[in-house]
């Protein structure tokens, strides 16, 4: 039993916005620790280290999870653990300890999407969806559970051949056996009209809040229906989902991205959320969110802004936010990366607090996805927060 205890109704209050209270002021100061670089192509147990979308602290070993956004076109769709040693001086080594494949309900490991495509699947769109090709993106360890609770991006393919895939935010167990699957909102499903969500722009962020009633999700960037992707010149508006830990959802509200941090070349560049832990275990209102933007000629913008969605318009019954009158969510900035004096910032992915230090500071570690290229890295990067 958690000391600090919340009924799930005095949640489900707070989280739906129906209570008052200002929001408690965001850490006055954050100071890097260090960062390690995972070698490139690491081998560990039969798997290639690469990709890797997310990271989570096991309070129970003190370890922590990653998962790799590998859609098992190198190995099978994965999540690692690690120990990871970080102090007041840095972040000092990080080791990996295991590697488990995601299994659907059939023992299987998920197909590549050449080989799904191959052969088009004739069962009902549930059962295609759940036994599709994945593209990992988030996971967190389920405080009440131990299980492993990861998001997948699914899949939006229009020519030459139509393939659809809702994302999913499924179950696993710490030896990666299937679970179950939690229900997503109507308009996170995929189609082939213009609502939905865009293709690779899904479920980048997943956390538990709280104390474990609540989970919270994002989508990366604007659903078709809410308005264009942010540009140089202006931003856009994304969607925040809390439903239940036993399913119902219970909100959504709408998260503002800022613009591109420079003028683009490509219309593929983008700013968008991608991931998001909640500022503390027991508030179910509070959250740090990752805006990762990248601007081809001049690389990566990585900053963490502090939110509260206490006070923001619930959104969930509005069908687009294009022109619509409503109070985001509120927002500051945490850090902006590009401040620390890293030599690099790469495509940041995963966030999540660590160990208190000595000196009273959380800490808190980022990890990058280096898509498998050898001209990016995977970094790891540990942050004092006070």
């Amino acid at each position: 039993m958690f000391r600090r205890s919340l009924t799930i109704a005095t949640v489900a209050l707070l989280a739906t916005g129906l209570t008052a209270g200002a929001a408690t002021a965001s850490p006055s100061r954050v100071r890097l620790l260090g960062e390690q670089i995972v070698p490139f192509n690491l081998p560990f147990q039969g798997t290639t280290v690469g990709g890797l979308s997310a990271i989570d602290r096991d309070p129970r070993t003190g370890q922590y999870v990653l998962i790799s956004d590998d859609r098992s076109a190198i190995n099978p769709a994965r999540f690692y653990t690690a120990k990871i040693d970080v102090d007041a001086h840095g972040v000092n080594s990080v080791q990996f300890t295991g590697t488990h494949p995601f299994l659907r309900p059939d023992g299987r490991t998920y197909p590549t999407i050449k080989d799904w495509t191959a052969t088009p699947c004739t069962a009902s769109r549930e059962v295609c969806d759940r036994d599709g090709t994945v593209d990992p993106e988030e996971l967190r360890v389920d405080p009440w559970t131990g299980n492993v609770t990861w998001s997948q991006e699914g899949e939006r393919i229009l020519t030459p051949q139509t393939t659809l895939l809702d994302p999913s935010i499924r179950q696993a167990r710490p030896d990666g056996s299937y679970v179950g699957q939690y229900p997503l909102p109507a308009n996170e499903r995929m189609t082939t009209d213009t609502i939905g969500p865009r293709q690779n722009q899904t479920l980048e962020g997943i956390t538990y809040a709280g104390a474990g009633t609540l989970l919270v999700s994002e989508v990366e960037d604007p659903l078709l229906q809410d308005g264009p992707d942010p540009t140089a010149t202006s931003g856009a508006l994304t969607r925040i989902t809390v439903q239940s830990r036993f399913g119902p959802v219970l909100a959504q509200y709408a998260y503002p991205i800022d613009p591109l941090f420079a003028p683009s070349p490509s219309p593929a560049d983008t700013n968008g959320v991608s991931s998001m832990v909640a500022f503390d275990p027991i508030d179910p209102t509070r959250y740090l969110m990752v805006e990762r933007a990248f601007v081809t000629g001049v690389g990566n913008k990585v900053r963490v802004y502090e939110i509260d969605t206490k006070g923001a318009t619930n959104v969930k019954d509005v069908a687009s936010l294009a022109g619509q009158k409503i109070k985001p969510v509120s927002k500051k900035l945490l850090v902006d990366l590009d401040t620390l004096g890293l030599p690099k910032v790469d495509n940041i992915e995963g966030i999540t607090w660590g160990p208190t230090l000595p000196t009273g500071e959380r800490s808190l570690l980022l990890v990058s996805d280096n898509n498998f290229n050898s001209g990016q890295i995977t970094q790891v990067i540990a942050l004092a927060v006070r």
